[in-house]
């Protein structure tokens, strides 16, 4: 089969589509005929040992994927083969066929099709994760959404508007910002042109906002939690701008703020049932035409290291899906 291959972590360019044994399925594991898989910012940390988590190396790229179960390793119930289903492979999407663990499954949803379950998984339940279970939004507050036209900020804005929130979106460009409001944002900001900090109290009559959502880091996290409310919260979801901002802890105690950190994967694992009921609001969700992934590219195998190194340089938008046939 054909896969995109890691080598070595290092540059992005070195990343080769090359004829690869099939995966056999462990214990526990199913091997899933893979018919799209979604690009996230963390694929180009992981193949570069700039992420938490490092595979061994030979290894493909690739968190999440949609396809068709093409075989069963021993002990797993509950599944068959030729089920359609999503996955979060952690690494090893970006290939025609991929092993993944039985517990990391679930099926596609009625009206949804492969490019969309591939797209749902990583942005969706790390937005709604970050929104519900650890800043407890509520209906009537304000988020502000750096990042927005990305896949976890369109994600986070339509995530937020089915919680009952209004929502500030925040970008680098005016077709970013188009985009933004298209799913739904309220107010946008050009904080390449405008100033942020002002632009957030102008939209708040100077009270601040109640939510921070921020994958971006880098220069705008500080005038972000500056324009947080009393007792506000500042989610630390990743940092694609490439620097981990230093934050005075100071703002944190002047406003009785919250800075929380955001680490969906880890919890999924230590907090499971918490994961499987954010699963089924998500698919609730989707049925009532409350979310809809974005989609903005397709590749297959041969464009996917091009797609990394775009998504690596934040000139990505929505969700750009490999499709390996």
């Amino acid at each position: 089969m054909k896969a995109l291959v890691c080598h070595a972590y290092g540059p992005i360019e070195n990343l080769r589509v090359e004829e690869v044994p099939v995966p056999a399925p462990g214990p526990g594991q199913v091997r899933v005929r893979v018919r799209a898989a979604a690009l996230n910012f963390p694929d180009a940390l992981i193949v570069q040992g700039l992420y938490q988590v490092k595979p061994p190396v030979p290894f493909s790229p690739g968190a999440e994927l949609a396809g068709e179960i093409s075989a069963l390793g021993e002990g797993v119930s509950g599944f068959a083969v030729g089920d359609r289903v999503i996955a979060a492979s952690g690494h090893g999407a970006f290939a025609e066929e991929c092993v993944v663990d039985a517990s990391r499954l679930m099926p596609l949803l009625p009206g949804m099709d492969f490019e969309q379950g591939a797209a749902l998984v990583l942005t969706y339940c790390t937005s709604l994760h970050a929104l519900k279970d650890r800043a407890n939004l509520q209906p009537g507050e304000t988020v502000l959404v750096l990042g927005a036209a990305g896949g976890v900020g369109l994600a986070a804005i339509e995530i937020a508007k089915a919680m009952g929130a209004r929502v500030i979106a925040a970008a680098s460009t005016p077709d970013k910002l188009a985009l933004a409001r298209e799913v739904g944002a309220d107010e946008t900001i050009d904080y390449e042109r405008e100033d942020l900090r002002k632009r957030v109290e102008e939209l708040t009559a100077k009270q601040g906002v109640e939510v921070v959502y921020d994958p971006v880091g880098g220069a705008y996290s500080e005038p972000a939690l500056r324009v947080t409310a009393w007792r506000g919260r500042f989610l630390v979801i990743g940092f694609a701008a490439g620097d981990i901002p230093k934050l005075p802890l100071n703002l944190a105690l002047l406003k009785e703020r919250s800075i929380i950190g955001v680490y969906w994967g880890d919890s999924t694992r230590r907090h499971p049932a918490e994961h499987l009921a954010n699963l089924h609001q998500l698919a609730g969700w989707f049925a009532e035409g409350k979310i809809r992934p974005v989609i903005s590219e397709r590749v297959g195998l041969g464009g996917a290291a091009d797609a990394i190194a775009r998504i690596a340089n934040r000139q990505v938008k929505g969700k750009v899906v490999v499709v390996p046939g």
